[in-house]
Order: structure tokens, then C-alpha cells, then sequence
């Protein structure tokens, strides 16, 4: 929201008072409270009929810093709040106080303030000034219709670029944007979006954190171009400054702070095909598809059944159509002896014919407006009703709801919608609508995962949500909403789900082929490699199918050998799978996290960093045609055995069966030995795609245990001069490929390189570089 008209003019019927001095300076050990008047001070008369802005300083934990701006500080507490780990609140910082100096130090992140001169915040680490709150950066606003606003300004040095706020679709880097934080049910190809975070990161080595559920509204570089500012309507602003020194260590801290993903089960991570929407279907639809797939050889571990395996109107009352499914329960048991997973698409709204209706109404359990009538409206469902998840009775209601389904043989669920949230209502435990609006996602999402977790065990839950905001993260995994059938759509979805990435979210997906429309063969094709190199993949459409033979031969051909692919990723994939649960890093990386000191590597978003290791440039061109960025170094093409060299750009043409999917140098990548579904001993006849390391480098390799309860097997690989030595505790058989080598002695040629076995028992190979 934009206060100014200008440098010199407030916009109309707005009045702003902005932080000047410091009056007075409270300290402690570990807390600073700051007093700033509004305007300046030269004798007693000025401290009366004046505002005083208080500004409490405090570390929640080591390298972050919570900053309290207050107007009015008597106002009862709102709910709902984000579920925080910050202890007590206080503790993680140490004060001291030099004359007029007085500084808040955690880890290597400081606030300095000198209490004598103008208003002034400085945030430092490393030995320089990160950000700073300055001249009319701290404060509070009015506009005409009488509405408070707190508000902060963060200065931006010059070249720095800011990410995050959720999963936007608009340019990945936010300088010049307004964003506000509110859910909104717009699609992909809008400034709206499904996911929205009041967080942001910047190359400068620092994130922002702003403390409140609802709308908060960002002038990115928008409003006062070298600032970010952030407002909320409230009389009170709280805001944590968070240190890197890099994105991967921001964000480590932020998920710290606010929760860090839950690992998702192995079978998640292989092929979901979908019912699509609108389209027709039944269980001689669904076995049609399950057994094309197997006739095609393409492995699939989910199968979707979107919202009409209920009844028209109806939605929602989780009870399957008879006329459509008349014997659900043996219609799951074929599909499980068939090894597939099953999820349901399921949303938190009950339409006012489904018999849940009257029965939640009579509870207690639906959403009410003050007058005490139950919301309703037209949109989406007829009469609908949303589930009001502040009754914790009506959580265990809607849960009980699906446990039936859990018990027929449904495993997971699409968690759609939650977006739009009244604010002319009244909630069970009296939360503030503004703020719930953004937070009902959470409570939705939450009982869902755990009721999933309680039914089918610690490690075996997974939804398939759409909405998210702050702490979402914690419950995986998330997909992209819908999109449209082309290849812009699919740069977009891209970019957002960077986007969210940098929000704190491990996990995401998206509609392969795109939602709305239907995707030529080509687009389909590039999708599907876009699709399968994704953290999660699902075929899903509106009112089209996704199975690829309605593409072409070929189309059948590109998922079959990317699904496999993907299987034999698995003991990376995994790893990178782990490292979201344990640091908040997300599986599909922007190449700003990984290469941070590389500005050529700021802006980029449309390709992205798979792992730790392997580059993904996806194909945008019904041509093959594609651009893309390497870092420095020579990076090998896993798919072709290709070189290229960086720093620099490369302009390539690809067939459908490949596209640039690249090993950074130096790396060792484990493939397993199975392509035939995700869920297999990784470790057993695994083999090290050695990218001949830095001589004197050592590259440790851990393979994971399925269920992510540690390494299956570690491997350490070490170069010295020509030799490579490969060592592990493992006793099971493994290779060794040495790309791009020339086989000798035992080693087996492989259009690769050269190909070593290490037998059961081995647990030390010595390679020569030929």
C-alpha cells in the first residue's frame, strides 16, 4: 500500500508519523526498548499532545533479531498467530552500551543505534551495513476512512535483489512490485496468488520476517525505490531481520524459526496420474488408464480421483458416487494389488445439499456471520458453507469424515481451495477475520496431515494442497494451481514455484500439460521432462486427459524414460529430500541459492538447481530451442555425455528425449539400480556417476535409507593426481562410473565413460584417469 504521492506529498486524506530521535532508551541484557517521538524535541512542551513510537529489540535465536513497532500498545491481542520456535522470546542476544551507542548483537548479526542522533537502525554483519531503518522508516499511518496502518522501511543498497513472498507468478526478482499478502483463488498468470508469505530474502545476505497472519502490503522498491516498506492495519508491526551470510543459511534460520517440511513418503515422489476435472469417468476409465500405463511400460505410483468421484452438488460429503463407483471399497483393494497409492481430492466447503450441510449447521461446525446465520454463497458449490476449523470439535468432525475414506483404501488427499475466506464472519473462537483469512489454509491443512499421520504412520503422510501461507511448509507437499495449457504457463509455474522455494517450501509441483486447455505434443512432451525433473510429478488436466498416448507415441516414449529416470534418481532425489526436512532447503532450487557470488545467477528463472548437483535448463519452445547459464567450470550433460564450459550462456536445440540436464563439476551423483517405481533399496547396486573431482577434492556421497532415518550407505570418493579412490562401509554391490573416461583393465565401456563393478564385500576401488 502506497502512502506517498511522491518525495515531497502524502496521497490524499493520508497523514503519516514516522520515528525521528530516540527519547529514551531501555536496556537489558538481551532486549532494547527504544521511545522515538514524531516530531522533533527542543523543549518540554513538544513531548505533550505528540505520539511516541515504541520499539522493542529483542533475538529469538542466534542470527535473527525481532524488531516491535507500536502505536497504541492497549489494544487486546488478535488471533490467530503463527506458531513460532522462539523459546522464550528473549535469550539468543547480548546488549551493550557504549555512551550513546547501544547495540543488540546475535551470533554475527547486530542492531546498532546511536540513542543521540537522528532515528536510526543499522543491521550489520561481516563488517558491513546490511539494511537499515532510517528517516521515515519507522511509523504509522491514517488514511481518509480513519483505517491505522504500522508500518517499516528497509533501505536496499544498490544492486540488490529481493525474493520470496509466497509463490508469485509475477518476475521472480520483486524489485518494483507491489505485493500484498492475501490469498486469492486467480490462477497463475496474475499479480494474485494461492501461496502468499510475508517473507523475503535479498542477495545482500539477509531475510525478512513480518510477524502477522494477515494482509501485509509490500512496496518492493515501488514506492521509495532504494526501500522495501511493509504495512499492516493493526497498532503494532513485528518484524525479524534474519542473517545468511547466504540464501541456503537465511533460510536454514527462517525454517528454524517458522517450521521445516515434513519428509514426504518414497512412493510420493513417482508418477501421479489423474481423473483430470471435468472430464467423464468411472472405474472402467480408471483401469483403461492404469493398464495403458502398465501396456506402455510407464511406471505409476498414484492415482488421482478428482472431485466428481462424488456427487454433483454436493461437495463436499466424501461419499463416492453410486452411480458412478458402486463399490468403491473394491475398486481400491484392484488398485492397491495393483501396487498404486490412491488419493481423493477433497475441499473444507460443504455445499448446502450435501447431507453434511444440516448436520454441521445443527453442531455448530460451519462458519457463521455475526448475526449468527451460517455464511453462505453461490460461487464454487451451491450454498455452500465452509468448515469452521477454530471449533475443535468441528476438526475432529471433518477428520472423522475422511478416516472412512482411509479406511476404504484412499491414502492421501488433494487439499484444494482454501483461498477465499470471508471476512464478513464471525469464528468459533473468536479469531480476527482479516487474519484468518490468510491462516484458514493452515488449520485446514493441518488436520488433514494429521489425521494422515495418526491413520497411516510418522513418515507416510502427504497432501496435495494448493493454498499455503507461513508454516504450510511443514505439512508437503504443494502443487501450482491451475495454469494454462502453453508454454508460457509453464515458464510461469516455474517461476513460481522458484518463487516458493524461497519462501521456505521444500516441496512443490504442478499440473503436467498444464490445467486449463489442452497441450499440443510438444508442449506435453517438454512438460513431462519438466514434470519428472520436479520434486513431485502429476499428470492432471480440466477437461482433458493427461495419458500420454492421447499425445502421440512418441509422448508415450518421453514419460516412460523420464518416469524412469526419475526412479533411479531416487537415492539423490531423497537426499535433496532430507536436506529440506533438516535445513529448510528446498528441493528445486533457484540458482541464486546455490551460486549466491555469481550475479549472472541472481535473475535466472527458468532454469534451477535440482539437488546440490544437477542443472535444469526445461525447454519453453515448440522448437527444442532453449538458453541457458552455467556457473563456472565444466558441466556434463547426464542424458548425452555433453560438455559445456562456464561462466557463460549456451544456446542448444533438443530432441524430445533430452534437454539440459547437467552435473556440476566435480560432482558424484548415485543412481540406483531400479526404474521400475521409486520404493527399492537404494543402496543395493548403486552406481557413482564420478564427474572427475578438483585433484585433492574429497566428495562424500551419502545414499539414504528409504524411510529418511539416515544414510543406507556412504561413499567417499578422492582425487590425487590421476588416481580416484572410491571407499565405503557398505557390503552391498555398487559401480563406479567414471564419466567421460576410457575404459581399462576390468572397467566396462558405457556411452558414458567407463564402468567399474564393485562386487559384494568391496568396500575400496582405485581408478586411473585414462
Amino acid at each position: 500500500m502506497k502512502f506517498t504521492d511522491g518525495y515531497w506529498q502524502m496521497r490524499p486524506g493520508v497523514t503519516a508519523r514516522y520515528a525521528v530521535s530516540v527519547a529514551d532508551a531501555e536496556v537489558t541484557d538481551d532486549r532494547v526498548t527504544l521511545y522515538a517521538p514524531v516530531g522533533r524535541v527542543t523543549h518540554r512542551g513538544d513531548t505533550l499532545n505528540a505520539p511516541l513510537v515504541t520499539v522493542d529489540c529483542w533475538s529469538p535465536a542466534e542470527g535473527v533479531i525481532g524488531v516491535r513497532v507500536t502505536h497504541h500498545g492497549g489494544r487486546a491481542p488478535r488471533t490467530p498467530e503463527f506458531a513460532l520456535a522462539t523459546g522464550s522470546g528473549t535469550g539468543a542476544g547480548k546488549v551493550v552500551r557504549e555512551g550513546t551507542t547501544v547495540e543488540l548483537a546475535s551470533g554475527e548479526l547486530s542492531l546498532r543505534t546511536d540513542t543521540d542522533a537522528p532515528w536510526q537502525l543499522d543491521f550489520t554483519a561481516g563488517g558491513r551495513t546490511l539494511t537499515s531503518v532510517g528517516s521515515r522508516g519507522a511509523g504509522f499511518a491514517t488514511d481518509a476512512d480513519g483505517r491505522h496502518f504500522m508500518l517499516a522501511q528497509l533501505s536496499l543498497a544498490v544492486g540488490e535483489s529481493v525474493y520470496g513472498l509466497g509463490e508469485r507468478f509475477t518476475p521472480f526478482v520483486k524489485n518494483g512490485q507491489t505485493v500484498d499478502i492475501w490469498q486469492a483463488d486467480g490462477g497463475t498468470s496474475s499479480e494474485q496468488a494461492y501461496k502468499n508469505v510475508p517473507f523475503h530474502l535479498t542477495t545482500r545476505g539477509y531475510g525478512v520476517f513480518v510477524n502477522h497472519p494477515g494482509q501485509v502490503s509490500y512496496e518492493v522498491g515501488s514506492e521509495a525505490v532504494g526501500r522495501v516498506q511493509f504495512s499492516v492495519e493493526d497498532q503494532s508491526l513485528e518484524f525479524y531481520v534474519i542473517h545468511g551470510p547466504g540464501p541456503r543459511e537465511i533460510l536454514a534460520r527462517y525454517t528454524a524459526l517458522t517450521g521445516r517440511p515434513a519428509l514426504p513418503p518414497a512412493w510420493s515422489f513417482g508418477l501421479w496420474l489423474s481423473t483430470s476435472f471435468t472430464t467423464s469417468y468411472d472405474e472402467a476409465t480408471v483401469n483403461r488408464f492404469v493398464q495403458g500405463m502398465a501396456d506402455a511400460e510407464i511406471p505409476l505410483s498414484v492415482f488421482h480421483f478428482d472431485c466428481f468421484w462424488m456427487r454433483e452438488y454436493q461437495w463436499s460429503d466424501f461419499v463416492w458416487d453410486p452411480d458412478v463407483f458402486p463399490d468403491p471399497e473394491g475398486m481400491l483393494a484392484r488398485l492397491r494389488e495393483r501396487g498404486l497409492r490412491v488419493c481423493a481430492w477433497i475441499n473444507p466447503y460443504i455445499a448446502q445439499k450435501s447431507p453434511l450441510f444440516a448436520e454441521g449447521m445443527a453442531a455448530g461446525y460451519l462458519l457463521r456471520k455475526p448475526d449468527g446465520d451460517v455464511w453462505q454463497w453461490d460461487r464454487w458449490q451451491p450454498g455452500m458453507a465452509l468448515v469452521d476449523f477454530t471449533n475443535p470439535d468441528a476438526r475432529v468432525w471433518y477428520a472423522d469424515k475422511l478416516r472412512v475414506l482411509l479406511d476404504q483404501g484412499v491414502d492421501c488427499f488433494k487439499t484444494d481451495f482454501g483461498e477465499r475466506v470471508p471476512v464478513d464472519v464471525a469464528w468459533h473462537d473468536g479469531s480476527d477475520p482479516e487474519r484468518m483469512h490468510n491462516y484458514y489454509t493452515q488449520i485446514y491443512n493441518e488436520t488433514v496431515f494429521e489425521l494422515l499421520r495418526q491413520e497411516r504412520g510418522e513418515g507416510e503422510a502427504v497432501v496435495f494442497a494448493r493454498s499455503a501461507t507461513t508454516g504450510g511448509q511443514r505439512l508437503p507437499v504443494h502443487w501450482g494451481g491451475d495454469c494454462e495449457s502453453t508454454f508460457e504457463a509453464m515458464a510461469e509455474s516455474l517461476r513460481g514455484g522458484l518463487s516458493l522455494g524461497l519462501s521456505g517450501f521444500g516441496f512443490w509441483s504442478h499440473d503436467i500439460g498444464g490445467f486449463e486447455g489442452t497441450p499440443t505434443p510438444a508442449l506435453f512432451k517438454r512438460w513431462v521432462q519438466f514434470g519428472l525433473l520436479s520434486s513431485h510429478s502429476r499428470l492432471h488436466g480440466s477437461k482433458s486427459y493427461r495419458v500420454p498416448w492421447d499425445y502421440g507415441d512418441e509422448a508415450v516414449a518421453v514419460t516412460r524414460d523420464f518416469t524412469r529416470l526419475k526412479h533411479r534418481l531416487m537415492p539423490y532425489l531423497y537426499r535433496a529430500a532430507t536436506q529440506a526436512r533438516d535445513a529448510g532447503t528446498p528441493v528445486m532450487r533457484a540458482m541464486v541459492v546455490e551460486f549466491p557470488d555469481d550475479p549472472a545467477c541472481h535473475p535466472l528463472d527458468r532454469q534451477y538447481m535440482l539437488g546440490d548437483d544437477l542443472l535444469v535448463a526445461p525447454v519453453f519452445t515448440e522448437d527444442g530451442s532453449v538458453e541457458y547459464y552455467v556457473p563456472a567450470g565444466a558441466w556434463t550433460n547426464i542424458l548425452t555425455g555433453a560438455q559445456v564450459t562456464g561462466p557463460g550462456w549456451h544456446r542448444e536445440t533438443h530432441g524430445f528425449d533430452t534437454l539440459p540436464l547437467l552435473a556440476r563439476p566435480g560432482a558424484v551423483i548415485p543412481l540406483g539400480a531400479v526404474d521400475e517405481g521409486p520404493e527399492y533399496d537404494w543402496a543395493d547396486g548403486v552406481t557413482l556417476r564420478v564427474h572427475t573431482p578438483a585433484d585433492r577434492a574429497e566428495v562424500v556421497t551419502a545414499v539414504p535409507a528409504p524411510d529418511g532415518s539416515g544414510p543406507a550407505a556412504v561413499f567417499t570418493t578422492r582425487r590425487d593426481g590421476d588416481e580416484i579412490v572410491v571407499e565405503t562401509g557398505s557390503a552391498l554391490p555398487w559401480k563406479v562410473l567414471l564419466v567421460g573416461a576410457e575404459p581399462t583393465g576390468d572397467a566396462a565401456a558405457d556411452p558414458l565413460g567407463a564402468l567399474h563393478n564393485a562386487p559384494a564385500g568391496t568396500h575400496r576401488l582405485t581408478l586411473r584417469l585414462a
